[in-house]
């Protein structure tokens, strides 16, 4: 009978613990990054000018990471999709698809603070705008980083048989966390790249 009252491993007409963990903690990280917003707002409504001369952002490569992003979420959506339906084998592709996305995400970040850092001399401790420029940037990266970490543990997890009858509670809590991470992204492209 217990059995019965549950689908896939969900209380009826609820979410499972793990999604419900998830969603806490995503409602935490919500809360971790807006105390950086408000710093980083903070800060400029203090500071003249902002952001210092001799600062150049590549807005083109930030551009093009935020697409990577953007359409990773895509591909990890369409792979929870392929899960729910038992398409292993395509849950497993949509993955390693979302992996290089996410990849060339962090590719291109990495690109843009070194460029920063030897071609223009912009160093964490040089200025305000600097300092929540690196710790904003870095604390999301370490999050795209934990992300496709994840990613590799689904990719482990098919390998040994997991995910069969649609059972991807797991997928779907990784999921949850990459569109946030992306949303969140989204939210840091336009703050620094483009309102100056």
């Amino acid at each position: 009978m217990a059995q019965a009252s549950q689908t896939l491993g969900r209380p009826r007409g609820g979410l499972s613990p793990l999604l419900f963990g998830t969603v806490l903690f995503l409602a935490s990280e919500t809360m971790f990054f807006g105390g950086l917003f408000a710093a980083y707002f903070a800060l400029r409504s203090e500071t003249t000018p902002w952001p210092p001369a001799g600062v150049h952002l590549d807005v083109v490569l930030g551009a093009i990471a935020t697409a990577l992003l953007v359409l990773s979420s895509f591909t990890m959506h369409a792979g929870l999709g392929a899960g729910r339906a038992g398409k292993r084998a395509a849950m497993r592709n949509w993955v390693l698809v979302s992996i290089a996305l996410g990849l060339g995400f962090l590719g291109c970040e990495i690109w843009d603070w070194v460029h920063l850092w030897r071609a223009e001399g912009v160093r964490v401790s040089s200025n305000a705008y600097s300092t929540m420029f690196y710790a904003m940037t870095g604390v999301h990266g370490l999050h795209v980083l934990a992300g496709l970490v994840l990613m590799l543990v689904v990719l482990g997890r098919l390998a040994q048989g997991a995910y069969r009858e649609g059972r991807t509670d797991g997928v779907e809590a990784i999921t949850l966390y990459w569109h946030f991470v992306d949303v969140v992204w989204i939210g840091l492209f336009v703050t620094i790249f483009l309102v100056r």
